[in-house]
């Protein structure tokens, strides 16, 4: 076993996840939010009302792909398929991997404990490279 990576059941969240959230506002179009993803090379943005950061929706890439081929105009707000589904970072990874299944989605927000401010995100890659190098044999 590694001493420096911890077998999977003993992870948690903040051992995996990606600091920071990018967001975009619910009238957000598609091209600006096709255009943030490229720009950051990332899979998903959160949708978030502007006046607090409450995390309305996320939008993923597979979203952005069914909207480029068919409704193109529809404000994010709408665009986003997915409820966001929150975890926080002393959670652990196992819970994480269950939200995802039992909601068929591939991007968790993490959020502060007491606040519920997000704080970061957590994919299914994430989740796959803390179980491909989780320091088992």
């Amino acid at each position: 076993m590694s001493e420096t990576s911890p077998p999977f059941e003993r992870k948690s969240v903040v051992d995996a996840m990606r600091l920071g959230v990018v967001t975009c506002p619910p009238d957000a179009t598609l091209r600006e939010v096709a255009r943030v993803m490229a720009t950051y090379r990332i899979h998903c943005v959160v949708v978030t009302e502007t006046a607090d950061g409450t995390p309305l929706g996320v939008i993923a890439d597979i979203d952005v792909a069914s909207a480029a081929a068919g409704s193109r105009d529809a404000p994010a707000g709408r665009l986003a398929r997915s409820e966001p589904i929150a975890v926080q970072p002393d959670d652990s990874l196992e819970r994480a991997a269950q939200l995802m299944a039992d909601h068929e989605v591939t991007h968790l927000v993490v959020v502060q404990p007491h606040t519920r401010h997000p704080i970061g995100i957590l994919s299914a890659l994430d989740l796959a490279g803390a179980l491909a190098w989780d320091g088992s044999a």
